[in-house]
C-alpha cells in the first residue's frame, strides 16, 4: 500500500511522557508512556482511530445470532449471513449488504494460530457450517415438538419460563455457535491475529511507525490502526471513551458479566488501561511497553472465556434433572465457551490455554451418549476444576 511520509520527526534526548495526541512525538532513547484518560488519539487534528471493519462484524454477528432462532429462515439464508459476500440483501441494514466484510472469513483466521495451519482452520469452520445445518435440518423441523433424549424439539423452563430448542443431544445451536464465535472470531482475532508482533510489526510497519508514515488518505500509521482494530473486537458497538459494556451479544457483552462478579470487579479497567497504554506506546515507539499490555489483555480476556465456561457449567449442574431446559441452556452456553479455550492465549507464549485436542475431549465429555440428558454433575465438576485449575480462580469464584 502506497505511504505518505508526514513530519519527520526530531529525536531527542530528552524522556518523553505521551499524551492523547501523535503530533510533535520525540524518539526518545527510553521514554516513558502515560496513556490518555479516554482511547483518543490524533494527528493533526484528526482522529487516528478507526475500527468500522470490526463493528460491522459484530453488527452482522447480532444479526446472524437472531436469524438462527428464526425456525422460518433456511440454510441458504443463514449461511449468506454467515459468508456474506458484497451486495447480497443478507441483512436488514443496507449498510452491511453493501459491506465486503463477512463473519466466516475471519473465523480461525488469525495470523500466530491458522496461517499455518489450514487443517484445523477449516476443520472450525466446518463446525460452524453444521451447526447452522442442523439448526434448519433439525431443529426447526420439530420445533413445535416436545424435546426427548434422543429426539429434537422444544422444552419449557419451569415455572412458564423461557422455551429453549434444542437437539437430540440437549444442544442449542444457536448458543453454541453465538460463544463459539466469540472466541473463533473475537478472541482469536484480538489475541492472535491484531496483537501479534507478527501483524503489528509486519513488513516495514515498525519503520513506517517510526517515522510517522500514514496509510494512504488516511491520519493513522498501519501499526496504530492494527492495534485499534484489535479494540474494536471488543468496543465496536461501545462507546470507546467510556465504555457502557453489555452493549452487543459477543466479548463487550460477557465482559460486563464477568465485571458484575464481586470475585473479578476490575477486570473491565484492566482490559481498557491496556489497551489505552499500548496504544499509547505505539505513539511513544516505546515497542516494549506495548507488548507488555498486550501480554496483559491476552491474559484477562483468556480469563473472560474460561470463568464463562465454568459458570454456565456449574449453573448447568444445579438445575440437572430438575428443570432440564434451564439446564441445558446453561450447559449449551458452557459448550460454546469451552470451545473458545482453543482461542485463548497464554502471555509471552504462542499457545493457548487449552488445545484444540484438549478441548474437543471436553466436548466429548459433553455429548457423550444422549449428551445433556446423559451427563453427570461428576463430568461437570471435572471439567470445570480442570479448566479453573489453568487460571488464578476457583471453580466456587467462577461458578456462582
Amino acid at each position: 500500500m502506497k505511504k505518505v511520509l508526514v513530519g519527520l520527526l526530531t529525536i531527542s534526548s530528552f524522556v518523553f511522557t505521551s499524551c492523547s495526541s501523535d503530533d510533535d512525538v520525540v524518539t526518545p532513547v527510553d521514554p516513558q508512556v502515560v496513556a490518555p484518560a479516554t482511547y483518543t488519539f490524533s494527528r493533526d487534528g484528526n482522529s487516528t482511530v478507526n475500527y468500522s471493519g470490526q463493528t460491522t462484524r459484530i453488527q452482522m454477528g447480532g444479526e446472524f445470532i437472531t436469524a438462527l432462532s428464526d425456525n422460518t429462515k433456511t440454510e441458504a439464508a443463514l449461511d449468506g449471513m454467515f459468508a456474506h459476500a458484497e451486495g447480497n440483501n443478507d441483512f436488514s441494514d443496507a449498510d452491511l449488504n453493501a459491506s465486503g466484510k463477512s463473519i466466516r472469513s475471519k473465523t480461525a483466521a488469525s495470523s500466530d494460530y491458522f496461517s499455518a495451519n489450514t487443517t484445523d482452520a477449516n476443520a472450525i469452520k466446518a463446525d460452524f457450517d453444521t451447526w447452522i445445518a442442523n439448526q434448519v435440518s433439525d431443529v426447526f423441523p420439530n420445533w413445535m415438538n416436545t424435546a426427548t433424549a434422543g429426539n429434537a424439539g422444544n422444552l419449557q423452563e419451569a415455572g412458564g419460563g423461557s422455551t429453549r430448542y434444542i437437539n437430540g443431544k440437549g444442544l442449542e445451536y444457536n448458543q453454541a455457535i453465538n460463544k463459539g464465535l466469540i472466541g473463533a472470531l473475537m478472541v482469536d482475532q484480538m489475541l492472535n491475529n491484531y496483537l501479534s508482533t507478527s501483524v503489528l510489526d509486519a513488513g516495514d510497519n515498525r519503520a513506517n511507525n517510526d517515522a510517522g508514515t500514514v496509510e494512504d488518505g488516511e491520519a493513522y500509521t498501519t501499526m496504530e490502526h492494527k492495534w485499534d482494530e484489535a479494540f474494536g473486537y471488543l468496543y465496536g458497538t461501545d462507546n470507546a471513551t467510556n465504555p457502557i459494556l453489555n452493549e452487543d451479544s459477543f466479548l463487550n457483552k460477557y465482559l460486563s458479566r464477568v465485571e458484575n462478579d464481586t470475585d473479578f470487579a476490575g477486570i473491565a479497567s484492566d482490559v481498557y488501561e491496556a489497551f489505552k497504554l499500548g496504544r499509547a506506546a505505539i505513539v511513544a515507539k516505546n515497542y516494549t511497553v506495548r507488548d507488555e499490555q498486550a501480554n496483559i489483555i491476552r491474559e484477562k480476556i483468556s480469563e473472560i472465556i474460561a470463568i464463562r465456561a465454568v459458570y454456565y457449567l456449574q449453573q448447568g449442574k444445579a438445575n440437572l434433572g430438575t428443570d432440564n431446559a434451564s439446564a441445558f441452556h446453561d450447559l449449551s452456553e458452557g459448550f460454546g465457551f469451552i470451545y473458545s479455550l482453543q482461542f485463548t492465549r497464554k502471555p509471552a507464549t504462542n499457545v493457548p490455554y487449552f488445545t484444540k485436542a484438549q478441548v474437543d475431549g471436553f466436548i466429548s465429555q459433553l455429548m457423550a451418549g444422549n449428551g445433556f440428558w446423559d451427563v453427570t454433575t461428576a463430568t461437570l465438576d471435572e471439567i470445570s476444576e480442570t479448566i479453573s485449575a489453568e487460571f488464578n480462580f476457583t471453580t466456587a469464584q467462577a461458578g456462582s
